[in-house]
């Protein structure tokens, strides 16, 4: 099993990534996604996930509103929207597969590094 984290950048406030989760060896048929966060000095936390119904769970309040999970199946990619950008979103993000969506993750990608700065 592969994920594949992609699409960090350098944005200023206000500005908007996508980040993609690009899947091998297993089917988002069948499995759940989150996305997690790390920032300099905390510890890692949940933002999202989607699960095989495409139902979605938010981990992080303060992403509601700003934050959106989609999935392309056909591509076993799943994508994180990410609008409004705040500094406090500063992270490296990764995606794991979470099976229920209940924040207890297992296979892990490598990160990819998000600033918002200005």
């Amino acid at each position: 099993v592969q994920l594949q984290a992609s699409g960090g950048g350098l944005v200023q406030p206000g500005g908007s990534l996508r980040l993609s989760c690009a899947v091998s060896g297993l089917s988002l048929d069948w499995y759940a996604i989150g996305w997690f966060r790390q920032a300099p000095g905390k510890e890692r936390e949940g933002v999202i996930c989607i699960n095989s119904s495409g139902e979605r769970t938010y981990y992080k309040d303060s992403v509601k509103g700003r934050f959106t999970i989609s999935r392309d199946n056909a591509k076993n990619t799943v994508y994180l929207q990410m609008n409004s950008l705040k500094p406090e979103d500063t992270a490296v993000y990764y995606c794991a597969t979470d099976g229920g969506c209940i924040g207890n993750p297992d296979f892990w990608g490598q990160g990819t590094q998000v600033t918002v700065s200005s």
